[in-house]
């Protein structure tokens, strides 16, 4: 079987609710300490950004490690760190905010981590929508287009965890770090194919084997490089 068939994909899936599935069954049995509210909020956010961190890691991973089974993954990947930022977020409005929106603007404007987060979810939303083979055929290039936003989400997620610790930041700067390194990863490849582009532009344009311009150098000014 194939590593990026359906039922491996499956698989993947089901293994990425298994911290939901621990959360709520820690919830049901009374162990989630005394602020079990806390723990909750703290878990999914933590699991939303690694799932995130994971879906960005795909495409990195999946040439070095001669493994293109990967990349099925990254859709996966990406609508658990939907799923896990949507019930960070519901925790909060739920069990914080009793539902209301009144104190939900009020925290927009004035707690700037929440906002941060807030535009997080955001801008995964319209990507877990647009997440399957359908939207991306309808969309063909601008399909690629939107889910670069998914580099900015990362930005975000990593600045709302920052933004949010109490205390003790070793855990949230070291999953900076990692968003760090792997959108420099993403920044170099980017490069590299440009330059690449280009280069097979520059030979697309120049007629193989055509003679230099004899004129060429009477009309270029004296102390001018070629």
């Amino acid at each position: 079987m194939r590593l990026g068939a359906r039922p491996v994909r499956i698989a993947v899936a089901v293994a990425g609710l298994i911290p939901l599935a621990s959360l709520a069954f820690d919830f049901a049995n009374d162990r989630l300490g005394a602020e079990p509210v806390e723990t909750i909020t703290d878990r999914t956010g933590l699991w939303a950004f690694r799932m995130l961190l994971l879906s960005l890691a795909v495409s990195p991973l999946r040439k070095p490690l001669g493994a293109p089974w990967l990349l099925p993954h990254r859709r996966t990947f990406g609508l658990l760190a939907f799923l896990y930022a949507a019930l960070h977020f519901a925790t909060y409005l739920v069990f914080d905010l009793d539902l209301r929106l009144a104190p939900l603007a009020e925290d927009l404007m004035e707690r700037p981590f929440i906002a941060v987060g807030f535009a997080t979810l955001l801008l995964l939303l319209p990507l877990a929508l647009t997440s399957t083979r359908r939207w991306m055929r309808g969309l063909g290039r601008r399909w690629q287009r939107l889910h670069r936003l998914v580099y900015l989400a990362v930005v975000l997620a990593a600045v709302h965890f920052l933004w949010s610790a109490k205390a003790d930041l070793r855990e949230p700067v070291l999953y900076a770090a990692l968003a760090a390194g792997l959108l420099a990863t993403r920044l170099i490849a980017a490069s590299g194919r440009k330059a690449r582009k280009y280069a097979t532009l520059r030979r697309a344009r120049s007629p193989v084997g055509a003679a230099p311009d004899p004129q060429a150098d009477k009309t270029r000014p004296e102390g001018s490089r070629p």
